[in-house]
């Protein structure tokens, strides 16, 4: 592998470290399944790139795409706590509206910035280290959303977001308001989303409609890759889990893509990803409390039968 494909791997994947920071928020934290990624990632490179063509200051430019996925990610909520719609219909309901208005938004499938100030161009001014600019930026960004995410999950509010992800019925026991923490941490996730939707379109120096496709599977390989290899006992080796599987995975792929003996070319990576993440999820579920790995098979023909514990007065 090249330094070239080395520094793009790298910064693939500390920008996809914020959409597994988006997807821990949703899947660990509000145990909320939420499929509206796949659309709120293009959203944030729609709305970012449509304000670099109209002359906006790239940061407000990321911001509005910010902005934008948060409020994806507050009608899902919105969806499912107020309408009582089932988590992901109303996930892939707000993806589905989404490709319309991403459609809107741009005018066309897809528009390129090239030639417009990015946050990139700023950034390689800024830190003038060639090749690593993009690096350094993105691993900057992903940093800081991770120490403001450690930060407000043990602030009171955060706290009462994690009750309600972990436990609804104690958290509203407790006065916790579960409606309003699924709106506000949906909106936070989505935000994440989004935000890497738009530093993507400026990295790349186009958005495109079909760009979210497959973001989901995508960030959870690099959250469940993050946990095998850090665990998730606290929220800081989670969070810098993230950021280490997203990383870990885009140089596996870069690796594996560089080898030109195996076969596998860029189209093969949307399987290669869903695999990666079932045999994660099937392990991880088949692993007993020793950390033993429990056979997938059973062949026996008869159940061995239970043999309960009695006690002895």
């Amino acid at each position: 592998m090249t330094l070239f494909a080395l520094a793009g791997a790298l910064e693939t994947g500390l920008l996809y470290a914020l959409v597994a920071l988006s997807i821990y928020m949703s899947f660990r934290v509000l145990d909320f399944p939420d499929l509206t990624v796949d659309g709120s990632f293009p959203l944030g490179a729609a709305v970012s790139a449509a304000a670099l063509i109209h002359g906006i200051d790239p940061f407000i430019a990321t911001f509005f795409g910010a902005l934008a996925g948060a409020i994806a990610g507050f009608v899902t909520a919105l969806l499912n706590v107020r309408f009582n719609i089932m988590n992901l219909l109303a996930g892939i309901l707000v993806m589905v509206a989404l490709f319309s208005i991403n459609l809107r938004i741009m005018g066309r499938p897809n528009l390129p910035v090239y030639g417009h100030d990015t946050v990139f161009t700023r950034a390689d001014h800024l830190f003038n280290a060639g090749l690593w600019s993009n690096s350094i930026l993105l691993l900057i960004i992903a940093v800081a959303a991770k120490l403001i995410i450690d930060w407000f999950l043990k602030t009171e509010l955060g706290l009462g977001l994690r009750a309600s992800g972990e436990n609804p019925a104690m958290a509203e026991a407790q006065g916790i308001r579960n409606g309003a923490m699924t709106l506000l941490g949906m909106a936070i996730a989505n935000a994440l989303c989004a935000l890497a939707g738009s530093l993507f379109a400026q990295m790349q120096g186009v958005a495109d409609v079909t760009m979210g496709v497959g973001t989901i599977v995508t960030g959870l390989a690099a959250l469940i890759i993050g946990e095998a290899i850090l665990g998730r006992r606290t929220v800081f080796l989670a969070t810098l889990g993230c950021i280490i599987g997203a990383v870990v995975y885009r140089v596996f792929i870069a690796l594996a893509l560089s080898a030109g003996f195996i076969g596998i070319q860029p189209q093969d990576l949307n399987l290669i990803t869903a695999i990666v993440v079932a045999v994660a999820v099937v392990l991880s579920q088949r692993r007993g409390r020793k950390g033993r790995i429990k056979p997938l098979f059973n062949f026996r023909l008869v159940k061995a039968p239970e043999q309960a514990e009695e006690k002895v007065d």
